[in-house]
C-alpha cells in the first residue's frame, strides 16, 4: 500500500512550515530545536504503527533520539508535541500549536488540491474511502471544523482555507 500523502515529502513540508511559523511566532533556541525534531518524527510511526502512528512515532523517537544526546525531558516533550497532532488535534501550548498548524498548513495554501489528491489516493489505496464524492464530503466536514491555532497561520492560511471550503461545497452541489 502506498503512502502518497504520509511520505518523506509530507514530513519535509511540515518541517519547513514548522520553521516558518515558529520564526513568525518568535520561537527560537532549544524550543525551536525540539519543535523541529518533533516535526521530523511526527509521522514516522506510519512505518510500523499505521493504526496508531502518533504512538509509534513516539516509540521511534524514544528509541532513536538518545543516540543524538537528547535528554529524557526533551524526548518527553517531543512525544507530547507529536501526540498533539492526532486528529482531532489537541495542542496544549504554543509549540504544539505551531506543530499542529504546520501539519495542516496545506489546507490554506495554493497547493491544497495537489496535496489533497495525494491524501485521497492514499485513503483509496487503504480502503478508507472509494469515491470522489466521499472524499469531498470528508473534506467539507474536516475543513468546516478545522481551526488554526497560531496568529501566523490564521493570518497566512485562513482565507485560503475558506476559499477551498467554498470550492468543495460548490463541487458537492454540482455533483450530487
Amino acid at each position: 500500500m502506498d503512502r502518497t500523502y504520509h511520505s518523506l515529502g509530507h514530513t519535509l513540508d511540515v518541517y519547513a512550515s514548522t520553521i516558518t511559523i515558529a520564526e513568525e511566532e518568535g520561537i527560537a533556541g532549544e524550543e525551536l530545536d525540539v519543535l523541529k525534531t518533533a516535526a521530523l518524527f511526527h509521522d514516522s510511526g506510519f512505518l510500523d504503527w499505521p493504526w496508531d502512528h502518533e504512538y509509534g512515532s513516539c516509540l521511534f523517537a524514544k528509541n532513536n533520539l538518545p543516540r543524538f544526546n537528547y535528554s529524557d525531558e526533551q524526548i518527553d516533550r517531543i512525544c507530547a508535541l507529536i501526540l498533539s497532532t492526532k486528529i482531532p488535534q489537541n495542542p496544549f501550548d504554543r509549540l504544539s500549536e505551531v506543530l499542529c498548524d504546520a501539519d495542516l498548513d496545506y489546507l490554506g495554501r495554493d497547493d491544497f488540491h495537489v496535496i489533497g489528491e495525494k491524501l485521497f489516493e492514499e485513503m483509496k489505496s487503504h480502503g478508507t474511502l472509494s469515491t470522489r464524492r466521499e472524499w469531498n464530503l470528508l473534506q467539507e466536514k474536516f475543513l468546516s471544523r478545522h481551526n488554526y491555532f497560531t496568529q501566523t497561520s490564521r493570518r497566512l492560511r485562513e482565507a485560503g482555507k475558506q476559499a477551498h471550503l467554498a470550492w468543495v461545497r460548490q463541487w458537492l452541489e454540482e455533483n450530487p
